[in-house]
């Protein structure tokens, strides 16, 4: 439980960061093509965002607590603005739910929105021609939504093996059941099932941060996405927090340092995993010996000519 809160903790700090939030969402909704401007997203507060209809002083809506990062962009269409909602679910584990779970958000959303805008429109006073059903709804014949984008972000190196819409969710699969029931598709970024072309339609680490994740389980394979992406030469301390979180690789990266060469770091990994290896392989070799020969541990470790700094290390353990 812990290391959920900590991974939600660091990850949602990481996707908080304008140009990493836009780049998931150019991935996914357009292939790589820098779509969304980073220089346009802000950052709302997590109760309330503008909403575009309503009175004629316009509306606020409270959006759900729940969401871990809610953001806007403003893009230009025909002779208007359009807004669009986006929002981004972390997730470190497989939620087999995920479908409903994410409707249920998105719905809140679009009912909280119509609701506001009834609200608006009273506080307006502005019903003047509008129509018996206009009145009655509250939602005017000229008002729209917003749409609400919900991307969901794995960070797990395991395949996602839960339902990906409501309709995988039925045991009922009659298909003329189904085509009477809208299915709820959940969007997912899963590194492990990337194709490793995909990850340079990323351009900034969330590359090397997804990358990382799905060939952590494979050490050959890591050891040569590392030291072939030079971004993993100077990988910032947030990035650090991600993997070190959803890998639970224990990167070394001091309190005074804000950049980490990974490449050096795997290696002293490596090394202190080899050391670790070496020395409880020896501490098995005396334990035997003493057990066989019924040596004491001294006597064990002189006729095993074990170097005096092993000695310190191993005593503890005898």
């Amino acid at each position: 439980m812990i290391l959920m809160g900590l991974i939600d903790t660091v990850t949602t700090k990481y996707l908080r960061q304008n140009d990493i939030f836009a780049d998931a969402f150019n991935y996914f909704v357009y292939n790589g093509e820098q779509v969304i401007d980073p220089s346009c997203l802000k950052e709302l507060d997590s109760r309330e965002i503008d909403v575009p209809y309503g009175g004629v002083d316009g509306a606020e809506q409270p959006v759900q607590k729940t969401r871990d990062v809610i953001r806007s962009v403003v893009a230009m269409t025909d002779k208007q603005t359009a807004y669009l909602i986006l929002a981004v679910e972390n997730q470190a584990s497989i939620h087999y739910a995920m479908a409903v779970k994410n409707m249920v958000y998105d719905a809140l959303q679009y009912a909280r929105q119509v609701e506001k805008a009834a609200a608006s429109h009273r506080e307006s006073d502005d019903y003047k021609g509008a129509s018996g059903a206009e009145y009655l709804s509250g939602f005017m014949k000229g008002d729209y939504l917003m749409p609400v984008v919900t991307l969901v972000i794995y960070w797990d190196a395991k395949p996602w093996d839960g339902p990906r819409s409501i309709h995988e969710m039925f045991q009922n699969r009659d298909s003329k059941v189904l085509a009477l029931v809208p299915d709820y598709k959940i969007n997912l970024i899963e590194p492990a099932t990337m194709p490793d072309e995909d990850f340079d339609k990323f351009t900034t680490t969330l590359k090397e941060v997804l990358a990382f994740i799905k060939y952590s389980r494979d050490a050959d394979k890591l050891k040569d996405v590392v030291n072939t992406d030079d971004k993993f030469r100077d990988l910032g301390r947030i990035e650090i927090d991600v993997l070190n979180a959803c890998t639970r690789t224990e990167l070394p990266m001091k309190e005074n340092e804000e950049v980490l060469d990974v490449c050096e770091a795997i290696q002293i990994l490596n090394e202190r995993a080899e050391e670790k290896g070496r020395i409880e392989n020896l501490i098995q070799n005396i334990k035997s010996l003493m057990e066989t020969m019924g040596w004491s541990a001294e006597q064990t470790m002189d006729n095993m000519k074990v170097a005096e700094v092993d000695r310190e290390l191993v005593i503890p353990f005898l």
